[in-house]
């Protein structure tokens, strides 16, 4: 059974499993090794604020809070990695 603003907003739906892919790339290059850090910081970070987008889209708060969270995180890696 689908979302109702799935059926309403098709572009959810990519975005969502976008999100999810470049997660997935992220904890990929986690698994490959400590020098693969900052890659899996940078799709770890698109992913969430894909999956931080999706979830306001859904109004859903605890989504909403997970990923606010996980994007602070991430960026914050991000930056220490290039600066």
């Amino acid at each position: 059974m689908k979302a109702a603003v799935e059926s309403k907003t098709p572009l959810v739906w990519y975005v969502k499993w976008a999100a999810t892919i470049m997660i997935l790339i992220s904890v990929s290059f986690r698994n490959a090794g400590v020098e693969y850090y900052l890659l899996d910081m940078i799709f770890g970070t698109i992913g969430t604020i894909l999956w931080l987008w999706v979830s306001i889209v859904w109004k859903d708060r605890a989504l909403i809070m997970l990923n606010v969270v996980m994007f602070v995180l991430l960026f914050s890696g991000v930056l220490k990695q290039i600066a």
